[in-house]
């Protein structure tokens, strides 16, 4: 059985701490191999080798800087079908999807690749007499990510790619759950030209996560996962002197106005809602149907669109999704299930009992379909994180803006319709940090910022784009004046404009 330490200071170890736990095939139910679980002895080890190999790393002019970041990015792309096949072992999402992972996370790695030009400052040529004004963009130094099991290569990348881009050296935290990738990437990142210590893979449980938040060397974390983690990542993190940002949970809408393109849009929320068991912060589990006549279209179409959906393994090519990660995940999302019955939502498609032939002991849940959810329901108001979909009815689209305006989560929203003056009002009204017109999964591109609101977000940045690059970096001001011939009296005044 394969044996997971971490990687610190250019190589694999396997750390002091005793403690490990078993990564586990979601498609079999086995356990594949097992990861060791840091002490802080561990955590002080990645930052001493960390804070080492950053302050060189922050003289290296951004162009080599930028370098590397080509350079990761190829080695990546050769290795993508080992990278997606060992993701999709320890995760169970389908082959497409593994590497869809890596394409979302290399795309934030290339907008990388021109941090010679995001970090170009900016200058003020005679701002007071003979004086002139400029200011740059310097690394933090050791800087930090906590990241969830649900994509363990794209949400590193969109972490340590900027972070370490910008002159900083990097400790990841990923999830217990799926280490290969992480550990994996932290290899080609030395191989593409990145010195010892400015990436290192520490992985380990809440012991590691408090060694991160407590670490007086580490000055900014950034975290993916639920929203109440999320909440003590911020306040501990922030309470340490930290700059931090933790993206949380989500309860996604898809509101349906009766001139939807209903083909497409049934095809569209299909996919979103059941594409990768459900398991993504993206996921639209909640279908908004404004009048009673589109939810009983959507019913009649989404009906055969579910029933053809394909369970299976990971790798199996004809599948649409897979298992779930664990098999406690799993009896999670039964539970909800569950407990929608029980709350009175109508159970129009069922997915509790299915089992794959051959694969009995894998963590397997079949698509399940409610309608006549309501607001004041648990399972509305909780993220279930799973393959199941729930549709509420409206009559208006006032009131359909409500729903996710007033839900605790604010994380994507979408709207689809032909109508562009009611798209238009949806976009603007609506309380929720991401929105797409006609688009299910509204991830920015990567040049552009990715993060919701209420308690989808803590803190006042946002993931990626030109938001990342601020994050994990510090602004200096220099004001400058030369003197000429005879130097002036001393000035006791304060400077001004004058």
């Amino acid at each position: 059985m394969e044996k997971y330490g971490h990687f610190i200071a250019g190589a694999r170890v396997a750390g002091a701490s005793n403690r490990a736990a078993d990564v586990f095939n979601p498609s079999t139910g086995e356990v594949k191999a097992q990861v060791a679980l840091a002490s802080r002895e561990d955590m002080d080890q990645a930052v001493a080798a960390a804070a080492a190999a950053q302050a060189e790393w922050a003289t290296v002019n951004p162009q080599r800087r930028a370098r590397v970041m080509f350079k990761f990015k190829s080695l990546v792309e050769a290795d993508a079908d080992n990278l997606a096949r060992l993701l999709s072992e320890e995760h169970g999402k389908v082959i497409a999807d593994s590497h869809g992972d890596l394409q979302r996370g290399l795309e934030v790695i290339e907008f990388a690749c021109g941090i010679p030009h995001l970090l170009k400052g900016e200058y003020t040529e005679g701002a007071g007499p003979g004086i002139d004004v400029y200011s740059m963009r310097q690394p933090l130094g050791v800087v930090a990510g906590i990241t969830p099991f649900n994509f363990p290569a794209m949400i590193p990348m969109w972490m340590f790619g900027p972070a370490i881009a910008c002159g900083n050296a990097f400790i990841l935290k990923p999830s217990e759950k799926d280490p290969g990738v992480p550990l994996r990437l932290a290899e080609l990142m030395m191989e593409a030209g990145a010195p010892e210590g400015i990436l290192n893979v520490v992985n380990g449980d809440k012991e590691a996560v408090d060694a991160i938040l407590e670490h007086p060397l580490i000055r900014a974390v950034s975290f993916v996962g639920s929203s109440d983690i999320a909440q003590y990542v911020y306040a501990t993190g922030t309470a340490n002197g930290k700059r931090v940002q933790a993206m949380g949970g989500a309860k996604n809408h898809g509101i349906v106005l009766p001139d939807a393109d209903f083909d497409q849009a049934v095809k569209d929320i299909v996919g979103a809602a059941f594409g990768s068991a459900g398991e993504r912060c993206m996921a639209l589990p909640v279908t908004v149907a404004v009048g009673d006549g589109t939810a009983e279209q959507l019913l009649e179409r989404l009906l055969p669109e579910i029933e053809n959906l394909r369970v299976g393994i990971s790798t199996d090519e004809q599948a649409h999704y897979g298992p779930v990660v664990t098999a406690a995940h799993r009896q999670r999302i039964l539970d909800y299930i569950d407990l929608g019955v029980s709350e009175g939502a109508e159970l129009v498609v069922d997915g509790r009992e299915f089992s794959l032939q051959g694969y009995e002991n894998g963590f397997y849940v079949g698509p399940t379909l409610f309608d006549r959810v309501t607001a004041d329901m648990k399972t509305y108001q909780d993220e279930i994180f799973g393959p199941v979909m729930q549709i509420m009815r409206s009559d208006s689209m006032e009131e359909a803006i409500t729903l996710p305006s007033s839900h605790q989560y604010g994380n994507g929203v979408a709207i689809f319709t032909r109508n562009g003056k009611a798209a238009r009002e949806f976009a603007q009204k609506v309380n929720v940090g991401m929105v797409g017109i006609n688009v299910p999964i509204p991830v920015p591109v990567a040049y552009h910022t990715f993060g919701g609101w209420k308690r989808s977000a803590f803190g006042d940045a946002n993931q990626h784009g030109t938001e990342g690059v601020r994050f994990f970096t510090k602004i200096k001001t220099i004001t400058q004046r030369w003197p000429e011939g005879d130097v002036a009296d001393q000035s006791f005044v304060i400077p001004t404009m004058q």
